[in-house]
């Protein structure tokens, strides 16, 4: 007869493509009610993070779980922007104090004061996943920081980027052409 799995066992297999963490929406996804998240919080080693996420406290941290949890903590077409995309691929000397967070819509969460929420429509064509993470693409991320980056920190950034085969040939020249101008 066949076993059949836990609600914490359908949650951890998904939390472990999210660096632990899980939300109310994906309860919802995997035919979990949600009224049973706070009770799996208080009883089987789940620890309530903010308004519908949660996460295993017991999944080993990672450099990306801030982005992660930042990106989480907006939901809907939240995804990492500018320099923290930049930061998410190690292209800059110095992480940023607060992680930004572009979001197409207006949102009400009460959010850390390490998330930054950037009101922006961005196109399809430039969002992307890395690493499990929604956020712009590397190339419109490096534009984006035209407006409070040096200009020897950015071109750095390309020619890191190109390295790392984050850009293509093409991304690079478009890129730098945009850059062309900056301060």
């Amino acid at each position: 007869m066949p076993r059949t799995t836990t609600y914490r066992q359908r949650l951890w297999e998904l939390a472990l493509d999210r660096f632990g963490y899980v939300t109310t929406q994906d309860a919802l996804d995997l035919g979990i009610p949600p009224k049973e998240l706070p009770k799996l919080a208080e009883h089987e080693g789940l620890e309530h993070v903010a308004y519908g996420l949660y996460r295993f406290p017991h999944f080993p941290p990672t450099p990306l779980n801030q982005y992660a949890e930042a990106v989480l903590r907006i939901g809907g077409d939240a995804h990492l922007t500018g320099d923290a995309v930049l930061a998410l691929h190690d292209l800059t000397p110095l992480a940023p104090k607060r992680v930004r967070v572009g979001v197409g819509r207006r949102t009400r969460a009460r959010l850390p004061e390490w998330i930054t929420v950037q009101h922006e429509r961005v196109p399809d064509a430039d969002i992307t996943v890395y690493e499990g993470i929604p956020s712009t693409t590397v190339a419109r991320a490096l534009i984006d920081c035209k407006p409070y980056l040096m200009r020897t920190r950015l071109l750095d950034a390309v020619r890191a980027a190109r390295e790392k085969g984050l850009l293509t040939g093409r991304e690079e020249r478009e890129v730098l052409t945009e850059l062309e101008d900056a301060p």
